[in-house]
């Protein structure tokens, strides 16, 4: 983990967040948030909170929040990469968590393998068995979102539920939608909040991100490492004693959260970025991260490329693209204008695509960023009216 020990000591040096930031606050701040986990955050608003394992047809165990509501009316949210259920609480009782119970929904609020809530499996270790990270968000959609599904359709007792995703939250259902034909009907719809499909119009640090994966990629492989940006990797504990404090903002929020999704200082406040930091980064796998920068370098969604393993695995030099023909769920597009990730042109391609979207907003915030969908402070004003006027459409 040597290139990750150095990049962020040097990181540190050029900000000053460390001399800025006492050891003794930062993990002061954080160790207080961290230790309240999505059902606790829940409960200090007062929201009842159920929780369950669910186990995939490989062998990974899910955990799954639910804030129960009427139970004719499920809705499941799915978080986007490397996150977990807590960015949809984060905010308390302005959170989408929180909103959608006080309407009556039945919530419930998935958590894809490899983060803090499902970092477990049947038989395999993740500390010790490197197969644990043998996925990517093909993996999640094919197998972690049926799961879900199913265990929340039986537990309701529903033909289908609604659905709200966020990122490659989205990407999920894509699969899923491509590869699971048949799960198309078990979803009244899918609200997409800065959706993640096609990543053919990034710029800037996005852009860079993307085309430094294949390099991260030969240093993982050469230390060992699979498990991307987790809790307890030197890399997420080094940025969270580097940001994990209110006087980092300048650096963290603007170097970093902003100049990788859009800036807006006025929806993520200095009092914010702690909590934030506390809950993000929480891991998945090296490969995901890998499959998602072969999507923007290759300007294709498609299966990931093996290389040459290719042919062994798809019978093809080439990796198979999804069929998004068979996408048939209702899907709304929620993009944003200040999106560095989602972007409009990107999403626009994806609407171009899919052949039933029933909802194409630009949300009416000029800055509406990517994070803005899950940690807005106004979100609520700007952005709830528009899932919850979709949700009511197809309830």
């Amino acid at each position: 983990m040597t290139h990750e020990f150095v990049f962020l000591v040097l990181t540190c040096a050029i900000s000053g967040c460390l001399s800025q930031c006492s050891q003794n606050n930062v993990y002061k701040d954080i160790l207080e948030k961290k230790t309240l986990n999505f059902t606790q955050i829940a409960r200090q608003v007062g929201l009842a909170v159920e929780e369950y394992d669910v186990t995939t047809q490989d062998a990974y165990i899910l955990k799954l929040f639910h804030i129960p509501g009427d139970r004719t009316r499920p809705v499941l949210l799915m978080h986007g990469i490397i996150d977990s259920a807590d960015t949809f609480i984060l905010r308390g009782n302005t959170s989408l968590a929180a909103a959608l119970s006080r309407a009556g929904y039945d919530v419930w609020v998935g958590n894809t393998r490899g983060n803090r809530y499902s970092r477990r499996h049947v038989y395999l270790n993740p500390d010790d068995d490197v197969e644990f990270w043998d996925f990517s968000f093909h993996e999640q959609g094919f197998y972690d979102l049926p799961a879900t599904i199913d265990f929340i359709l039986d537990q309701t007792g529903a033909a289908a539920l609604s659905a709200v995703g966020h990122s490659q939250g989205n990407t999920i259902f894509l699969v899923l939608g491509a590869t699971k034909p048949e799960y198309n009907e078990k979803i009244k719809v899918i609200i997409a909040l800065s959706p993640i499909c096609f990543l053919n119009n990034l710029k800037n640090a996005p852009s860079l991100i993307v085309s430094s994966m294949s390099f991260v990629d030969q240093i993982f492989k050469i230390t060992g490492q699979e498990e991307f940006l987790g809790d307890d990797t030197l890399a997420g504990r080094l940025f969270r004693a580097v940001c994990g404090c209110k006087k980092s903002y300048g650096f963290c929020a603007h170097g970093i959260f902003f100049a990788i999704a859009g800036s807006d200082p006025e929806e993520m406040e200095s009092d914010f970025l702690p909590t934030v930091v506390a809950h993000y980064p929480t891991g998945t796998s090296k490969k995901n991260a890998v499959h998602v920068s072969q999507i923007g370098l290759k300007k294709k969604f498609s299966t990931y490329d093996y290389e040459w393993r290719n042919m062994d695995i798809y019978n093809s030099t080439t990796p198979p693209e999804y069929d998004l023909s068979k996408v048939t769920m209702r899907v709304a597009l929620l993009a944003g204008r200040n999106d560095q990730i989602s972007t409009l042109k990107d999403v626009e391609l994806l609407k171009n695509k899919l052949p039933n979207v029933v909802e194409y907003k630009v949300i009416n915030h000029k800055k509406f960023n990517h994070m803005d969908a899950v940690w807005g402070r106004n979100m609520y004003k700007y952005l709830f009216p528009e899932i919850l006027k979709v949700l009511v459409m197809f309830s």
